[in-house]
């Protein structure tokens, strides 16, 4: 098992002060996440401070680039941190790759097998292993002219995550990424009675071992040595719990544990603008 940090937006400098803290530390890596900022440039900053690091999207928003950016993105990465970085990719959801990309979500799942297996057949080419030939039903590609090609490398075997939380999305996750990025709002029973064994279908559909498929699991923490230092950031964590239990979407980790309604509970409160409800539900 490895353990990283996973960060959002920041400047290069704090990014990189931040490599080096972590890396000083003993953690395996760093997760970068696509919020206020894309995570590609804040990588380039954390991986030059600190170079033993592993690094990874968690997620990168996959519909709001082309399954060739995305590819040459972690083509380049691969390259400049010898090897350690994979690429996760993620759908978000609709409102925001339609109204803030500008880009078309439907049909998330069919998109997002799609545009993994593009980004794999582009990874491919750019190794030399294949043609660029991608024909699917969202995404064409057949164009790599050599003057176009990206420099070559030993560490092209790079890892294509996927964010999936529904059963479908964990299914097609199952047939075609290396990985999930699991959802931060999870639980031990979700995993095993939801999440897994829909990968396993997926898995077996194209006969594929499950097993191949690994888990990057992330874990909302509240460190501190005493209550004072830990009341901080308890707050956050139970406002960053409270906000992603009040989409509908994820009602059910709630009533799985025997805590029915509390995901309606939370979508009143995010509705009201009410964070201390939020956090205190």
């Amino acid at each position: 098992m490895k353990i990283d940090l996973m960060v959002g937006s920041s400047r290069w400098a704090d990014t990189a002060t931040l490599a080096r803290e972590v890396e000083a530390a003993g953690l395996s890596g760093m997760v970068f996440t696509e919020t206020g900022q894309t995570p590609w440039l804040s990588i380039a900053a954390a991986a030059t401070a600190a170079p033993s690091l592993t690094y990874s999207t968690g997620i990168a928003v996959a519909f709001g680039m082309s399954p060739m950016v995305a590819a040459s993105l972690a083509w380049e990465l691969a390259d400049n941190t010898g090897g350690r970085f994979r690429l996760g990719l993620g759908s978000q959801v609709r409102a925001h790759v339609e109204r803030r990309y500008g880009a078309e979500f439907d049909p998330p799942v069919g998109r997002m097998r799609d545009y993994i297996q593009a980004v794999k057949a582009t990874l491919a080419a750019f190794r030399g292993d294949a043609d660029l030939a991608h024909d699917g039903p969202h995404y064409k590609l057949s164009l790599l002219p050599d003057q176009w090609r990206p420099l070559s490398h030993g560490h092209g075997d790079i890892k294509v995550d996927v964010s999936a939380v529904g059963p479908a999305m964990c299914k097609m996750a199952g047939a075609v990424a290396d990985g999930i990025h699991v959802h931060p709002v999870h639980s031990v029973h979700y995993l095993n009675t939801r999440l897994l064994p829909s990968v396993a279908v997926g898995a077996a559909a194209v006969g594929r071992d499950p097993s191949e498929v690994d888990l990057l699991i992330p874990s909302i923490i509240v460190p501190g040595d005493t209550p004072e230092e830990r009341a901080d950031l308890l707050t956050l964590a139970r406002t960053r719990i409270g906000f992603y239990g009040a989409t509908k979407n994820y009602a059910y980790q709630f009533d799985d544990l025997g805590f029915d309604g509390v995901s309606a509970e939370l979508n009143r409160h995010l509705k009201a603008d009410d964070s201390t409800a939020l956090a205190n539900e």
